[in-house]
């Protein structure tokens, strides 16, 4: 399902939330290509592991930036990942909004009290996207 997911952004169809994730790979130092979900809360972006520790999560980590393609534009991004409790509510607003086939991935529903989700965030760690052009003092790039 991820090939033909990958196949289709590359090619530059939009689909859903979904964007490329293009980061280093932590031991092969060579790019890794995967489709995410985004999240948009509170006026911030948010990159959500919808399936756990994979290899995407923990190359970023490693990394700290990739690269977001959505459509036929791609953006330098840099990543922090959040703790539980700033995580919960975000976790809380993308199971609310996520597909409802994504939602079995979650031991959570969208009524679970926020304290359930920041112990959901262990499993599902979550990472606030800025564009790597706001980092670098405003400047475009």
């Amino acid at each position: 399902m991820f090939r033909v997911f990958r196949l289709l952004l590359r090619a530059g169809v939009k689909i859903g939330r979904m964007s490329l994730l293009t980061v280093r790979g932590r031991k092969s130092g060579q790019p890794r290509t995967t489709p995410v979900l985004m999240a948009e809360y509170d006026g911030h972006r948010f990159l959500v592991s919808t399936y756990g520790e994979t290899n995407w999560v923990r190359n970023l980590r490693a990394a700290g930036e990739a690269t977001l393609t959505r459509g036929h534009r791609s953006e330098r991004i840099v990543v922090v990942e959040l703790g539980a409790k700033e995580a919960a509510p975000v976790l809380k607003h993308f199971v609310s909004t996520v597909p409802r086939v994504v939602r079995p991935s979650f031991e959570v529903t969208p009524a679970s009290p926020l304290t359930t989700f920041e112990q959901e965030v262990a499993r599902h760690p979550v990472f606030r996207v800025t564009s790597a052009c706001e980092v670098q003092d405003g400047r475009l790039c």
